[in-house]
């Protein structure tokens, strides 16, 4: 992998990690393209990616993450959930939507690893499938409710456990259920792109421990130093702004032309698997 790809991929995975259209779907097609085999996609440049796409996160919402850090520091009734301040409930929220997806990640990583690896005819599919989701969600009316309630989360985890298919927009699918369960808009948005972090650091830890099971020499070959880098600047600086452009373009419910967009693409990945 050159620098150039290094640049191209690392600007897909900012972008689609947070627009609703699949980044380990586009990184499949990207790859695909650039004639790269799974095994040049090497570990060490997809933590870097995970890492990348997480300070992304951190740096756009750091008022919430400091809302939140605060408010679980605070002094305050641990007896019963409503006893708690709203940013330690946000915080326990975020735990109960980890739920689904860490069951999927001990469970069935197996299975997910071979779906992974079954080529674009899945990828295609999967497209399909979020646009249908986005579609469903633009016609969906927000109910008045200020936060995202627990039984709500767990649902939202749901939509994200499901999400590991590769094609299936992990921000779609979370951001689509929580619009159609009625919530927010804005609320919806920031949750989704905050309860993603922990499961981010959770793969990106599993391969780290990959990463030194075959040898930091070895998790290094086909990519350069300078690549990497380049590539982790790309994902960085794209995760920021399109971050930061998807919160204002849920709130202002134009997620149907993302729809439309997932409906050509997937139908193209079907044509040339």
């Amino acid at each position: 992998m050159n620098w150039i790809q290094a640049l191209i991929l690392g600007l897909i995975q900012g972008l689609t990690e947070y627009l609703p259209v699949s980044s380990s779907g586009h990184l499949a097609i990207g790859q695909a393209l650039f004639g790269l085999e799974d095994g040049e996609a090497n570990l060490t440049f997809t933590v870097l990616l995970h890492v990348a796409t997480v300070l992304s996160t951190l740096v756009i919402l750091w008022k919430e993450v400091v809302w939140i850090v605060k408010d679980l520091f605070t002094k305050q009734s641990w007896k019963s959930y409503q006893g708690l301040n709203e940013g330690t409930r946000y915080f326990i929220n975020i735990l109960i939507s980890m739920i689904p997806v860490a069951l999927v990640g001990f469970l069935l990583k197996d299975k997910v690893e071979e779906v992974f690896g079954s080529g674009l005819l899945i990828v295609g599919i999967m497209l399909l499938v979020t646009g249908t989701l986005l579609t469903f969600s633009y016609f969906a009316k927000p109910r008045p409710k200020e936060n995202i309630s627990g039984l709500h989360a767990f649902i939202i985890g749901i939509a994200q456990a499901c999400a590991v298919m590769p094609g299936l927009s992990r921000s779609g699918s979370t951001i689509a259920t929580g619009l159609l369960l009625g919530n927010k808009k804005e609320k919806v948005a920031q949750f989704s792109f905050l309860m993603v972090i922990p499961p981010i650091l959770g793969e990106a830890l599993l391969d780290v421990k990959d990463i030194f099971e075959v040898g930091f020499s070895e998790a290094m070959s086909g990519i350069s130093p300078v690549a990497a880098l380049v590539g982790f600047l790309a994902a960085f600086v794209s995760g920021c702004l399109a971050c930061k452009w998807m919160i204002n373009i849920v709130k202002k419910g134009k997620l149907v032309w993302f729809a439309v967009y997932c409906f050509i693409i997937g139908t193209i990945a079907i044509i040339f698997a």
